[in-house]
């Protein structure tokens, strides 16, 4: 009987808990993200949507912008999913490319900006509790975005160069064909 008594507490218990992170996230991080993205929507309408897309446009010319900055800015001002629509500003044989870097940035870009990808906040905030008892959780979130800025570099140059393979391979079966 006692084993049912504290199954039963345990089960309620979950639950109780999962009403006190949400209640904690109503006060805390949702009207933060809600604020964020009304921030970000305001500066690309200040700024004028032609410039900002001028400007990435711009970019796709340097491979290194084309695999850091650019994926930067659009998960900072789209967001995700919208983040993948810079992509139409990529010759077609560097999407594959932008949507690696694109992909991999959303993670990282969260520990400072949580607009970017409310979904993954949650993740990142498990992580930086328990980070936060031997360092801050700016520091983590700096380290984490200058780490994610190497990987989204390599990541991208290496999926362009292999896209390029597959690509003259298919040529070449076209050809022969």
């Amino acid at each position: 009987m006692d084993f049912l008594v504290k199954l039963s507490d345990g089960f309620i218990g979950m639950f109780q808990a999962g009403a006190e992170t949400f209640v904690g996230f109503l006060t805390g991080i949702i009207p933060l993200l809600i604020t964020l993205i009304l921030f970000i929507n305001a500066l690309i309408k200040i700024i004028g949507e032609e410039r900002v897309f001028g400007f990435m446009q711009m970019c796709t010319k340097f491979f290194v912008l084309r695999y850091t900055l650019i994926p930067f800015l659009a998960c900072f001002f789209l967001t995700n999913p919208m983040c993948y629509t810079f992509g139409r500003f990529l010759k077609e044989e560097h999407k594959a490319a932008y949507y690696d870097s694109t992909v991999s940035m959303l993670h990282p870009i969260v520990g400072l900006f949580p607009h970017a990808n409310a979904a993954e906040l949650f993740v990142y905030l498990g992580v930086a509790q328990g980070f936060a008892k031997v360092g801050s959780q700016s520091e983590l979130g700096l380290r984490y975005l200058l780490a994610g800025f190497v990987v989204i570099l390599i990541r991208g140059v290496i999926t362009e160069r292999i896209v390029a393979i597959l690509s003259s391979r298919d040529k070449k079966k076209a050809v022969n064909a």
